[in-house]
């Protein structure tokens, strides 16, 4: 059953004690020279929470492809293991708690993200890695062939929590998801292959309002849902991230997203900007002062 929790109170950051030792997130993303996209717009936020990052590029292109032309060049793929060896090599990768990847460049990444989550988790077996499911949809993102084949097939076992968007999760399960509760069940189809959290960044369902995304969060027992007047990916599951490994309660990191999220989109639309205003809205990001007044639970 449905229902909605009203919440008027002011923000706090977090219902749940934030955890006070540092924690180490190795992104392994796209870079952007202008603009935002990948770790150009991961890096920064997370930072700006109290997370440290090690970013990791995939690629470093002049702009993200939604501009429909780019210019820039592909990391070989053996390229980004050996930065990993290297880290190893000085005896600090146990350091890591988490592993967060998104866009791939090219089909021979593939097999390096997966064994470098090997060589973390090798280290140590409690870090977590976040799959941001990035397999190119009817917004402009555009990736190689063969991409999107490996990371529905191989990736849901290897990972603690994944971030796909609508076309993303009808593509993991094979289905047509037209509403919430369809999408809750494959939300949960899912997390039986792997995956112990599932947001989806932007959910679609048959009635939805054409000036909002929906946003949902799923875990075995629990399923939150909000709407969000906008959605922007690399970001949202950046901060999303963040926040669960600052608390670990997943109701707390939907939230902070929506706020902060919404704080970068409202301080871009105000400046007349296309690309996100991220660092104007740092202090947002890291405490956001706005609470969306429903969030939507599934009670079991």
């Amino acid at each position: 059953m449905w229902y909605v929790v009203f919440v008027r109170d002011p923000w706090p950051l977090s219902c749940t004690p934030l955890k006070t030792i540092m924690q180490n997130v190795l992104s392994i993303q796209s870079h952007v020279v202008f603009g935002h996209a990948g770790n150009s717009a991961a890096v920064f936020p997370m930072r700006r929470m109290g997370v440290n990052v090690w970013p990791l590029n995939t690629v470093q292109f002049s702009n993200h492809t939604q501009y429909g032309r780019w210019t820039g060049s592909v990391v070989d793929a053996d390229g980004l293991t050996r930065v990993i060896e290297g880290i190893g090599a000085i005896g600090v990768l146990s350091r890591c708690n988490a592993i967060l990847s998104g866009y791939l460049g090219s089909p021979e990444q593939r097999a390096a993200v997966v064994e470098i989550i090997r060589m973390v988790k090798a280290v140590n077996p409690k870090a977590r890695y976040f799959w941001d499911l990035v397999i190119g949809t009817t917004s402009g993102c555009i990736v190689e062939p063969g991409i999107q084949e490996f990371l529905v097939n191989t990736m849901p076992e290897v990972s603690d929590a994944t971030t796909p968007n609508h076309i993303e999760l009808q593509k993991l399960t094979g289905r047509t998801i037209e509403t919430v509760d369809e999408a809750v069940a494959a939300c949960r189809e899912v997390i039986a292959g792997g995956p112990k959290v599932v947001l989806v960044k932007h959910l679609i369902n048959r009635n939805s309002r054409a000036d909002t995304f929906n946003m949902l969060a799923v875990t075995e027992t629990e399923a939150w849902f909000a709407r969000q007047p906008v959605g922007v990916g690399d970001l949202a599951s950046a901060i999303f991230l963040a926040h669960t490994l600052l608390s670990d309660s997943v109701r707390d990191a939907l939230e902070h997203k929506l706020a902060a999220v919404n704080a970068v989109v409202r301080t871009t639309f105000q400046a007349g900007r296309y690309e996100l205003e991220i660092v104007a809205s740092q202090d947002e990001i890291a405490y956001p002062t706005e609470r969306f007044p429903e969030l939507g639970v599934n009670s079991e």
